[in-house]
């Protein structure tokens, strides 16, 4: 079975995120973890990778003023990855106030640094979602997006 970092994303954040199992303090018996999970060892240092990456970023971030009147104008690259429907929904998060535009950087270059040629909007959501668990002071933010979510995967099995 062929996974993307996105599926090995997802299932932590799923399985010990959410229900809030603590995650092996080592590297080695998380990705010993993974593997019974299933998932191949480079997906998995993959996912880790990305998460250490957003982990560093979300720290060097800082609320610029002159940002959140700023209009985004997607590369030829980001609109190959991201198509009209995506790029749709980042603007209106951020004019609904659930991302501002130090989010919409951090989900954007999160899904650049996905190794797929393009991201499908349920995709979106779960970056999205790990972007805000990673802001400290968007849990209202992060509630809201997990219950769009949840709504998005309970009308798909029903």
């Amino acid at each position: 079975m062929k996974e993307s970092v996105l599926d090995v994303l997802i299932y932590l954040f799923d399985h010990y995120v959410e229900e809030e199992i603590d995650i092996s303090p080592d590297q080695e018996g998380l990705k010993s973890q993974l593997a019974d999970a299933g998932f191949t060892d480079i997906q998995v240092n993959k996912a880790i990778d990305w998460l250490e990456s957003l982990s560093l970023q979300k720290d060097e971030l800082t609320q610029d003023p002159v940002c959140s009147r700023s209009i985004r104008i997607f590369n030829d690259i980001e609109n190959e990855k991201l198509d009209a429907e995506c790029k749709g929904f980042l603007l209106f998060l951020e004019q609904t106030g659930v991302i501002d535009c130090e989010d919409r950087e951090l989900v954007i270059d999160r899904v650049m640094a996905l190794e797929t040629e393009y991201i499908e909007l349920q995709q979106l959501k779960w970056v999205v979602l790990m972007v805000l668990f990673n802001r400290p002071g968007k849990e209202a933010e992060f509630t809201w997006m997990e219950d769009i979510l949840m709504d998005d995967i309970q009308a798909i099995i029903h």
